[in-house]
């Protein structure tokens, strides 16, 4: 993608690359695209790298991602619809979500909040921090959620046998 100036048409929350900070960009303001990638979208606001959820795409003039759940009847929470939820999560530098790419490792609904293990491709990925923030926006999207938390763990490290086949053919990994 080409890099190209955008004004944002309204105020739009973000995260600073690759920390997680969160800051909100207000609207009409000047900020440079460089990057759209599975679902997310990285600026350049004041000097730094900030990445806005899908969405918040339309703040961009972007048509806004949509989650759409199944209506659910009572509070439980559908372990499915998480599931669906984290399915809509990329890997910020893989154009690949991180369920195909084998990094979720466990899913536990109790009542109304969220437990999830997962791992990095990587121990040391500087984008660790972006991820998690990136599986607790969406997983808090998914109805009847008021809590998400996220374990990162390394054991067993993730390989690329953890992946789906078709994760392994779009990324070249299949052999």
């Amino acid at each position: 993608m080409e890099r190209r100036v955008v004004v944002t048409t309204r105020e739009v929350n973000a995260r600073l690359v690759p920390v997680g900070t969160p800051l909100t960009i207000p609207a009409d303001t000047f900020v440079t695209l460089t990057q759209a990638l599975g679902g997310t979208y990285t600026v350049i606001h004041q000097g730094n790298m900030a990445r806005i959820d899908g969405t918040d795409a339309d703040a961009l003039g972007f048509e806004a991602e949509v989650l759409e759940f199944s209506e659910v009847t009572g509070d439980d929470v559908q372990e499915d619809q998480v599931w669906y939820a984290l399915s809509t999560v990329f890997d910020p530098e893989i154009p690949v979500n991180i369920v195909s790419l084998g990094l979720v490792y466990a899913v536990q609904v109790s009542q109304k909040s969220v437990q999830i293990q997962m791992t990095l491709t990587a121990p040391g990925c500087g984008m660790g921090p972006v991820l998690v923030d990136d599986v607790k926006y969406r997983v808090a999207m998914v109805p009847n959620v008021e809590n998400v938390q996220v374990d990162l763990v390394f054991d067993p490290p993730w390989h690329r046998e953890m992946m789906s086949e078709e994760a392994q053919l779009e990324t070249g990994m299949f052999f």
